[in-house]
């Protein structure tokens, strides 16, 4: 396993992301407010995280879905995977909604989110008349018959 070091800056007042196991892929992200936020059914809202980081060149952060809030609450990241790149120093915010049937608060400290630092590559685009024949070809959404 890779150690990577990525600078960070830490603007809540909650420690800093940690992984919960040895294997773990993800840090959980916590809410960072002031007030606890309600989301009714079908509403969404920026939460803060009061975190800024600096990744290494040619990687990027996925703001990723907690699996227990989705199957518990119906609370996913809209975004999904929301992209941090590189050169973004901003601070960290996740796009929540509230998909289930009843509203949820959102409070201080909790977790609402999940962080995976993962390389990537730029893709240089290379015109052309024409593309190499595969089995699928052009078969789209749904194409195998499989649902």
């Amino acid at each position: 396993m890779h150690i990577m070091k990525v600078r960070i800056i830490n603007e809540s007042h909650h420690p800093l992301p940690t992984y919960a196991t040895p294997l773990s892929a993800g840090v959980d992200l916590r809410a960072n407010l002031n007030e606890p936020i309600e989301l009714k059914p079908m509403q969404r809202a920026l939460i803060p995280t009061g975190l800024r980081i600096a990744l290494p060149q040619g990687m990027e952060a996925q703001v990723r879905p907690r699996s227990g809030l989705a199957l518990k609450h119906g609370i996913t990241v809209l975004n999904t995977p929301g992209t941090i790149d590189a050169d973004y120093r901003g601070l960290i915010g996740v796009i929540l909604i509230n998909l289930g049937d009843q509203p949820f608060v959102i409070n201080d400290g909790e977790r609402i989110a999940q962080m995976v630092v993962a390389r990537h590559e730029q893709a240089m685009w290379e015109p052309t008349d024409s593309l190499d024949e595969t089995e699928r070809g052009e078969g789209g959404f749904g194409h195998s018959g499989k649902a």
